[in-house]
């Protein structure tokens, strides 16, 4: 075990130390900077078991999910169960107990759907994000690795709220291709405008088949990606102003693209701007047909969206 890695075999029993309740280990799910996470189960039930040498990093993201769960309607990540230290070996490790999330990664899910599908999950987290920023906070290290897309109902969640930090303060944890501070695009204070060029980069990651480095002149090499990938096309203004940090809420961020993907859907709007004459449209009537059906069901995924995640 070293830094803030854990190694422990399945079946490894964890014990409260205040609390005395009493989890199994099943496997390791993942580490970062800020601890590692495994399946466990308690009673018969399934959870997520996150461990940690820094128990006031952990201390700071137990109060977050706290406040999280104070907040109405959708959640915004995993329900808190419980947290306790765990004494082990000579060594006190703190761990919290969380609702396990069953699902896809989204950086996997990104990768094997349309890009679509991207516009349809970023529209669900930018609801989740204003939620967020309005209790005073910002998600910050905020990247496809730390969301999750539940199965069944394509809803996406946080997790991992380790980077979350007060609006205002400085953030500290971050991955370096979804901060604009490594782009040379703006500080790295925490504001809404932070987590919303993130949201920008992973639109740019999704369109493009993956991150790259910087190089040369970090701002118009961005521009210049977006300006070159055609899936982002029909979104380059709402891209460039949240890179450019322009989006005064994550709110605005959101209504921006749900009217773009619903106008770019409606097959006649297409029609008129292409200037498909008629004969054209006769002889192509068979795969006209086939999109307007593929954009008839996109349409709808947005409006349930829209319905869903505003309520």
């Amino acid at each position: 075990m070293t830094g803030q890695d854990f190694n422990f075999y399945p079946g490894t029993r964890i014990i409260g130390k205040w609390h005395r309740k009493q989890y199994e280990l099943i496997r390791k799910i993942g580490s970062g900077a800020q601890g590692t996470v495994y399946l466990a189960v308690s009673d018969g039930k399934k959870m997520a078991i996150k461990l940690a040498r820094d128990r006031a990093s952990l201390i700071a993201e137990v109060n977050v999910l706290k406040q999280f769960e104070q907040l109405q309607s959708n959640p915004l990540g995993p329900s808190l169960y419980d947290n306790d230290d765990w004494l082990y070996g000579g060594e006190t490790i703190g761990f919290c107990a969380m609702e396990y999330l069953k699902g896809t990664p989204a950086s996997e899910a990104l990768r094997k759907r349309s890009f679509d599908w991207t516009i349809v999950f970023l529209v669900q987290l930018l609801n989740q994000l204003k939620k967020l920023h309005e209790s005073g906070y910002i998600f910050a290290d905020l990247k496809p690795e730390n969301l999750i897309i539940i199965d069944p109902g394509h809803q996406i969640r946080c997790v991992d709220f380790g980077g979350a930090t007060k609006i205002g303060r400085s953030v500290r944890e971050y991955t370096e291709f979804y901060d604009r501070g490594y782009w040379g695009m703006g500080t790295r204070k925490a504001e809404p405008s932070y987590d919303l060029f993130a949201c920008a980069m992973i639109l740019i990651d999704a369109a493009t088949g993956g991150r790259f480095e910087r190089s040369g002149y970090p701002q118009d090499q961005l521009l210049r990606k977006v300006k070159e990938a055609s899936r982002l096309v029909p979104y380059q203004s709402i891209i460039f102003k949240a890179l450019s940090g322009r989006y005064a809420s994550a709110e605005e961020m959101r209504q921006a693209l749900v009217s773009q993907a619903m106008e770019r859907q409606q097959p006649s709007t297409q029609m008129r701007r292409r200037g498909v004459s008629a004969t054209a449209k006769s002889k192509t009537n068979d795969g006209w047909v086939s999109a307007w059906l593929a954009a008839s069901i996109m349409l709808t995924i947005y409006i349930v969206c829209v319905l869903v995640y505003t309520m």
